[in-house]
This record gives C-alpha cells, structure tokens and sequence, in this order.
C-alpha cells in the first residue's frame, strides 16, 4: 500500500484521487489496529513499526502537497517516533531530513537548519552516505535562506564529500529517490536562495536528467529552471521553461507546484509589460496561478 500511495504521489500529486482521505482511511482502519495487535509480537514489531513510519511519511508529503501544513507535520512526527520504535536510525533521518525541507518550504529556516543537522546525526550512525548527502545540502538550503553563506558553503562541501562515497542501489528501496538529479536540484535551490543565478541555472538543468515516474518533481525542476533564467534577465528562455512547467501542472493536482509556478512569475515580475511574460501570465491565471498583474 506504501509503494502504491507513493508512485502516485510522485506521479500525480497529492491531490490526485481524494488521496488524503484514502490514505487516513487505511492508517486508521488496518495499520493502527495492526500496531496494537502486534505490542506483544516482539519478533515482527520493529519490521511493523518501520513499515508504518513509511506510509505516515507518505502520508505526511500528501499532506503537505495539498496545502495542509498541519496535518503533514502530525503525519512527520507519527512517523519519527514510530522510526524510533523500530530503531531505524536510516528511516529516522529521513524523517528529519523531511522536516527539514518542509520548514525550508514553508518560511522557517532556523527550523530547517535544526532539523537538517539532527538529520546529519543520525544519518552518520545510518552508516548510508545518500542520507549524508541528503542532510548536508539541507542544511546548506536553511543557511542559504539566512544568507550565511560560510555556513551554506561548508555543509555544500560535505554534501559533495558524503555523494562521492554514495553507490546506486544500496540501501533500502525507500531512498530510490535519490540520485545526483535529485541533489542537483537541491544545489540548483541553494544557489538560486544565494542570488547565484548562473550556478543555480547549471544545477537545476543537471536535476531534469530524472527517471521515470516523478512527474510531480519534473514539474518542481523545470519551475526551478525557468526562475534561475528570469534571475538572470533571460526572459524568452524563463517564459519557455514557465510555459512547460504550466503545461506539465494540468497532469499534477500540487498545491507546492503551483508554489513554484507562482516564483517563476514573481521573479519575472520586473519585466510584467514583456508581451511574452505577459502571455506566461494568462496561462498561470488559466491555471490558477496568482502572477504580478493581479495584484
């Protein structure tokens, strides 16, 4: 049920198919009665109580990618404390590397830089060097949105140190997600926070060499992309890669998509009079997308 409710996740987003309602359903008629029944089963516990951790986490992503900041946070602490439980330390770093981000997301990077670095603890003992990756550049993404840059540099440098020791396949199949698009795009955000456009632009095309089945995050990258090229005064080239990402939103129900649409716009702002940004805008206001010319 977890690999099911995260391929759509990544495929469709959150808002696919009344997905928060189906998968509060599940948890709350099959996996907490299972928890209960196996308190005293000590062999199969800590397999369960990983298991579950996994789908709170899903279930926290959904959350958080329909707009219910909330609820996705419960859903990341259900399933920290159930990693915990099970004595996961590689699950618990994710789940601290996912409040990470989450807090970076939503405005609170001294809350991100904490729980990136409780992350990078704990993904030590993990002994896994994506999560050591994973963790640094998170961290480098709270310090880039303080603007300590000494900070930022420093933790890049060990995410750069920990992915040289990183091996494709090992490891659960939970971290499947990551590979150097998926850091790559985490550097393309750190530089893009930092006002380095042109560096920013490099790693964000290097993030959209992604496999099959992240719909949702090509959507993310090539709104990423678009807003490092308008930074740059690349007006054309922005709306091109604004127009895709639009495009690309019709297939994808995410509230955090249209986040990153509405960035794109907002950096093209200066230059709202441009028939072509004015012709990106209609498509956003198509969509939903509030732009500059709203306002």
């Amino acid at each position: 049920m977890t690999a099911t409710f995260r391929r759509l996740d990544n495929r469709f987003g959150g808002g696919h198919s009344r997905a928060t309602t189906t998968i509060t359903n599940y948890l709350t008629s099959t996996v907490t009665p299972m928890l209960k029944d196996a308190a005293g089963k000590a062999a199969a516990r800590d397999e369960l109580l990983a298991a579950a951790a996994e789908l709170h986490q899903v279930a926290g992503w959904i959350a958080f990618d329909v707009g219910n900041a909330a609820e996705g946070q419960r859903r990341l602490r259900d399933a920290l404390k159930l990693s915990q439980d099970a004595g996961d330390d590689a699950l618990e770093a994710e789940m601290l590397a996912a409040m990470s981000h989450h807090a970076a997301f939503n405005g609170a990077p001294e809350v991100a830089v904490d729980m990136a670095l409780a992350a990078r603890r704990t993904s030590k003992r993990s002994g896994l060097a994506a999560l050591q990756a994973e963790a640094a550049v998170l961290e480098a993404h709270g310090h880039a949105l303080q603007r300590n840059s000494s900070a930022c540099f420093a933790a890049l440098r060990e995410a750069e140190r920990a992915f040289e020791r990183f091996s494709p396949g090992i490891g659960p199949t939970w971290l499947n997600y990551f590979d150097s698009a998926y850091l790559s795009a985490k550097f393309a955000h750190v530089f893009l926070n930092l006002g380095h456009a042109t560096e920013a632009e490099q790693f964000a095309r290097r993030s959209l060499a992604m496999t099959d089945g992240y719909e949702r995050g090509r959507l993310f990258n090539t709104a990423l992309l678009a807003s490092t090229l308008a930074d740059q005064g690349r007006v054309e080239e922005a709306c091109a890669e604004g127009a895709a990402a639009v495009r690309m939103s019709g297939h994808v129900r995410s509230v955090r998509g249209g986040a990153y649409l509405a960035d794109v716009g907002r950096r093209l702002g200066p230059h709202r009079t441009d028939d072509r940004v004015r012709g990106l805008y209609a498509q956003m206001d198509a969509v939903g997308v509030p732009t500059p010319a709203q306002r």
